[in-house]
């Protein structure tokens, strides 16, 4: 009976090795994946926080123009004074009136989505909410104010059609008075909502997605009319996804100041008083404890959303 000599195998390389590392110790190849997003969050993101945080608590000195880095809370005091008051209130207003736009314009284009496009038409939904957000976002804004001009095509077009009125109008309003449209806290509201539109949208129209039919089947199989279906089915079921969307254009509304230097009577918001506090005035301290309102702000908001399972609809 001939002799049979005992296999040979080739030697492992080190990925071969390292292969068989991870096999046997799982929890060493998961330690390694989230290794690097952990230091980025912990690093990067939470320590700028925490930086910005301790600036905050500095205060600076009126004569020299000194960053004083003593604990203090003279700084967050300064925030109730009445023109800075102002630019909170102006601000939060502003983002709510945003967001509520964007709710109402948002919801009709997310429940033709979800319920009737099929095919081609969910792909052309797509692209025509994805397509304003592959331009450049300085771009939009520039556009808009061209848009918005008193020579703009809307004013052109409202002096062709003799709905001039319309816009000398709405210029007339109390808190809205502008010598055109571009330079009307209207137009910095239309700009807003024009930019941030597509971040309701598709939140919305996830939550839509979600609504079974045959809830919809019950409600008119017990005798509801399509405005109590509505009220009593689709809206509550679609309300996370509202709140999931006014996340996004509430929050990036608070910390935006490009729009409002661009568009409108350059009335002060918060991301554009921190910007000015910081590049400009110097005031660092001031600038961290402005911009620590819309943390907590978001905060407070981003908990009751978590409450009405916003989340989910993510």
């Amino acid at each position: 009976m001939p002799m049979t000599s005992p296999a040979i195998l080739p030697t492992k390389g080190l990925a071969d090795q390292l292969t068989g590392s991870f096999w046997r110790r799982p929890r060493l190849l998961l330690l390694l994946l989230i290794t690097p997003p952990l230091l980025w969050l912990g690093v990067v993101y939470l320590g700028s926080l925490a930086a910005l945080l301790l600036q905050s608590f500095y205060s600076i000195d009126e004569f020299s123009g000194v960053v004083k880095e003593e604990f203090t809370l003279k700084t967050y005091a300064e925030l109730f004074r009445a023109q800075n008051l102002d630019i909170i209130i102006r601000t939060v207003v502003m983002a709510t009136a945003v967001t509520l736009a964007c709710a109402v314009l948002a919801f009709p284009i997310a429940y033709f989505a979800a319920r009737y496009a099929k095919g081609p038409w969910k792909a052309a939904f797509y692209l025509g909410v994805m397509l304003p957000l592959w331009s450049s976002y300085l771009v939009k804004v520039y556009a808009w104010k061209l848009i918005l001009a008193k020579e703009g095509i809307l004013g052109w077009a409202a002096e062709g059609t003799g709905t001039g009125f319309i816009i000398d109008g709405i210029l007339s309003i109390p808190g809205l008075e502008g010598s055109s449209l571009s330079t009307s806290p209207f137009g910095t509201f239309l700009v807003f909502v024009y930019i941030w539109l597509p971040y309701m949208i598709l939140p919305m129209q996830a939550a839509l997605e979600r609504v079974p039919n045959s809830m919809l089947e019950a409600s008119a199989d017990l005798g509801a009319t399509r405005s109590q279906t509505f009220r009593t089915v689709i809206l509550p079921l679609a309300l996370p996804g509202v709140i999931a969307g006014s996340i996004f254009t509430f929050s990036l509304t608070l910390g935006d100041y490009i729009i409002p230097q661009i568009v409108g009577d350059s009335s002060r918001f918060i991301g554009l008083t921190v910007y000015q506090l910081q590049g400009t005035a110097g005031n660092t301290p001031l600038a961290a404890a402005f911009a620590v309102v819309p943390i907590l702000i978001m905060l407070v908001y981003l908990s009751l959303a978590k409450r009405a399972g916003a989340f989910d609809a993510l």
